[in-house]
């Protein structure tokens, strides 16, 4: 602010200003980003398992890499998923703040996780492909992704059922508790 009570040009106004501050008061510390990413990607990961267990394939020669995909899909969807919902969830309700971290999680957890899934795929096929920067790689870069999230979709989203579904919605009650609890008054 200037002398005079006016703010300078450069300060945000109204509604950025407002969602700036929002922003601020929501934003997760690095300790809840850092160990509760770690922890959702392992739940993440143990979930995949638990559905490939249950479907009798946990025997699998490639169950590593499975597992490492859920884990890092996991890991990566968490930072983005908990800001975006406590952006979102603040001063809401308790159902719209579960509804908020339920919708986050899924979304998040489910494209980080496709996203690597579709770049796993793009390096197996890149050497069949035109060489970088081309119109040819362009369109099979896109296509590639395309084809590989549909599979992930497909195949890869049933691996979160049943037990991605019951953390998942552990998780978003949880995170849906009032983080600071009113005194008890008389």
């Amino acid at each position: 602010m200037t002398a005079d009570g006016d703010a300078g040009p450069l300060q945000p106004q109204g509604l950025l200003k407002r969602t700036l501050l929002r922003l601020k008061r929501t934003a997760p510390g690095s300790g809840e980003l850092f160990w509760g990413a770690i922890l959702w990607g392992i739940l993440m990961s143990a979930a995949a398992f638990g559905a490939l267990y249950l479907q009798n394939r946990a025997e699998t020669s490639r169950l590593f890499a499975v597992l490492v995909l859920y884990l890092c899909g996991g890991v990566l969807a968490w930072p983005f998923a908990l800001s975006f919902a406590r952006f979102s969830a603040e001063g809401r309700r308790a159902d719209a703040r579960f509804a908020a971290y339920f919708f986050c999680l899924t979304t998040f957890t489910i494209l980080a996780t496709a996203f690597l899934f579709a770049m796993q795929y793009r390096q197996f096929y890149a050497r069949w492909h035109a060489p970088f920067g081309t119109r040819i790689w362009v369109y099979q870069f896109m296509f590639t992704g395309a084809a590989s999230v549909y599979q992930f979709v497909v195949m890869g989203v049933r691996l979160f059922m049943p037990f991605g579904a019951v953390i998942l919605a552990v998780t978003s009650l949880w995170l849906a508790k009032p983080r600071h609890p009113a005194p008890l008054g008389r």
